[in-house]
């Protein structure tokens, strides 16, 4: 579908504000789940400044007549400013995200916010409680993934329902600025890393300080790619490996999410100049050749030329059958934890910058 490309950050509030439609208040089923009320809808407006309320959202119906319930925590300052989304846990077993939306609603003081924050810590219940990736129903559209289904359809199977209430009873009206966090799936992880898609959204990307900036086209469907297009600045921040509490992330994160505030005026101090690694704009999986245990011989963030040895396979008997080289030159972007491996699995993800890629289209700043 075609993007829209932001105008110039300063006037980015303003645009995303006057383009979206109005919307409706806050609905209040009546019930309350471990004490906080729950809602049908959410519209921050409505709700008290200086103030951080807990609500739940029923998002929609398990097969057996309960609901799927979603935390919101909302922290709206006493004074204007910019909406800042952080959403986490679209894919189930992706929990870094979580840890830090915790810790930095934990720190945020209201009464000295300008502005509002926006925390959904767990997009995907019933992926958490699966501890998978994908959104799994009885329904027939288990193993879903819910960030290539955005806007959703609010016609459609249990998954497309579900992300269509997302997006627009939680999501629209109540953001204008996002950071949909992320880590690896399992098996696998990454360095700090971002994708990031357009101008604005890279400006948003250089006040994190990750160690990877991939100026990616992105895929229809995801929560960043479908906010962009929207008109708003969004990116994805990946933090590392799946299923685990990774304490050095998790403050990684937190401050770059700070940095960002402070850059958007919601929090006192000037922005702090955080050095950004590689930037890159095209990625490419490197597969295994045979089946087998892989020996990796390269780690996150290495420089690699095409021809150099990236990993060796070896089979039960401990005879090595396989050696995985690089086909390009480029950086080590990821690479698998587990070592087990099929054929035409991917072992290791190098990134690198082509002259012809995103940001020869679209004018991003030039690469460092």
């Amino acid at each position: 579908m075609k993007r829209l490309i932001p105008l110039a950050l300063t006037s980015l509030l303003a645009l995303s504000v006057a383009a979206l439609p109005a919307q409706a208040a806050t609905t209040y089923t009546g019930d309350r789940v471990d004490g906080a009320q729950v809602i049908d809808q959410l519209d921050i407006a409505d709700l008290p400044a200086g103030q951080t309320t807990r609500l739940w959202f029923r998002v929609s119906d398990q097969s057996i007549g309960q609901g799927w319930y979603v935390p919101v925590i909302v922290i709206k300052g006493t004074k204007p400013g910019a909406r800042l989304l952080l959403t986490a846990g679209i894919h189930g077993d992706e929990l870094n995200g979580i840890a830090v939306v915790d810790r930095l609603v934990a720190e945020t003081d209201p009464k000295t916010l300008s502005g509002s924050i926006v925390a959904i810590p767990g997009l995907n219940t019933p992926g958490l409680l699966h501890s998978t990736r994908g959104f799994t129903s009885t329904g027939g559209t288990g193993g879903a993934n819910l960030n290539r289904l955005m806007p959703g359809n609010a016609h459609g199977n249990p998954s497309d329902l579900y992300a269509s209430r997302l997006w627009s009873k939680l999501f629209m009206g109540n953001a204008d600025l996002a950071v949909d966090l992320h880590t690896q799936s399992r098996g696998t992880t990454y360095p700090m890393y971002i994708f990031a898609e357009t101008p604005g959204a890279r400006i948003m990307a250089d006040h994190i300080g990750a160690d990877v900036i991939n100026m990616d086209p992105g895929v229809d469907g995801a929560v960043e790619n479908m906010l962009n297009a929207h008109g708003f600045s969004a990116i994805t921040l990946e933090l590392g490996g799946a299923e685990t509490f990774d304490n050095e992330m998790i403050e990684r994160g937190l401050k770059g999410l700070r940095n960002l505030m402070r850059a958007h005026a919601m929090i006192e101090g000037k922005p702090q100049t955080l050095k950004t690694g590689f930037v890159g704009n095209t990625t490419l999986d490197v597969a295994s050749p045979r089946g087998g245990y892989a020996y990796l011989k390269v780690r996150l963030g290495d420089t690699v030329k095409t021809g150099d040895l990236l990993a060796t396979v070896h089979d039960g008997l401990g005879r090595e059958t396989g050696r995985i080289t690089a086909p390009h030159d480029g950086q080590v972007l990821s690479h698998i934890t587990d070592p087990r491996v099929e054929p035409g699995q991917m072992t290791v993800r190098l990134i690198w910058w082509d002259a012809k890629g995103v940001c020869a289209q679209t004018g991003c700043p030039p690469k460092k």
